[in-house]
């Protein structure tokens, strides 16, 4: 699955909604905060935050070990500190986080880059390319964290993972279904898919509306209350939503038991 940025599979999944509810009694909404106290701050704060919670001391130490004979232009935690800033300042692209970072010297510094080298720290797109390539071999690592935040969540929210609800999101890929250019933007991973919406309107007539992309989907189980993401897959388009469910499930089961014993669902 080498076609998705990890950074941006995990903005997705944070912002995802579940639509398809296991249980369908109304639940009153829960509140781990208060969002207004959040939006209420600058994006420099909000990315601290993150950075002070994110368990990823044991990802940037086999990032740096892989570089230990390598060139070290761009130090890896700034680097990574940088990807998650594009998620916290919703940069949709590399080159629009590097805009941002090209003109704001504070976020350089929350970063990590050195201050002295002024905008001339600031990683090009090639970097940024193959830093992620790097990410990748490290793929369990970024699991682990989100598996460390769940169960942290899970000591702090003693309602966490009561009502469950599943989802699956579309993830279009950039490369093509088929292209014999040589440039190698073709994507073997990747494959279609088709997802169809139903709803009623006002007026009590029914509505549909039918997806097709090429990529990937994003599998989700979710806490219906607080609509936080509880397990995770990334499979190629055409996966089936309700065979992908079980083994979800099942993974949960293994790997925070908690979840099962609270669940009503």
């Amino acid at each position: 699955m080498m076609a998705i940025p990890v950074w941006f599979c995990y903005y997705v999944i944070v912002n995802q909604k579940p639509t398809t509810e296991v249980a369908m009694a109304i639940i009153a909404q829960g509140r781990l905060f208060s969002w207004k106290k959040i939006e209420a701050r600058s994006d420099l704060d909000r990315l601290r935050m993150v950075l002070e919670v994110i368990p990823d001391e044991g990802l940037m130490r086999k990032l740096e070990a892989f570089r230990a004979k390598g060139r070290d232009d761009y130090p890896v935690r700034a680097v990574w500190n940088s990807l998650l800033a594009g998620v916290v300042y919703q940069h949709p692209s590399v080159a629009s986080l590097r805009r941002e970072l090209l003109r704001n010297g504070e976020l350089r510094g929350l970063c990590g880059f050195d201050p002295l080298m002024g905008a001339q720290a600031v990683p090009p797109e090639s970097a940024y390319t193959r830093f992620l390539k790097n990410v990748f071999r490290f793929g369990s690592e970024i699991e682990a964290m989100f598996e460390q935040l769940l169960d942290r969540l899970g000591r702090v929210v003693p309602e966490l993972g009561t009502h469950l609800a599943v989802d699956s999101k579309a993830i279009t890929s950039a490369g093509k279904p088929t292209d014999r250019a040589a440039d190698g933007r073709r994507d073997t991973d990747g494959d279609w898919g088709v997802k169809t919406y139903r709803g009623k309107r006002t007026d009590g007539t029914v509505w549909e509306k039918v997806k097709r992309w090429f990529g990937y989907k994003l599998h989700l189980v979710v806490d219906a209350t607080y609509e936080l993401p509880l397990a995770f897959e990334v499979t190629r388009a055409s996966s089936s939503d309700t065979k992908r469910l079980l083994p979800m499930m099942k993974g949960i089961k293994d790997r925070h038991g908690w979840i099962v014993e609270r669940s009503d669902d």
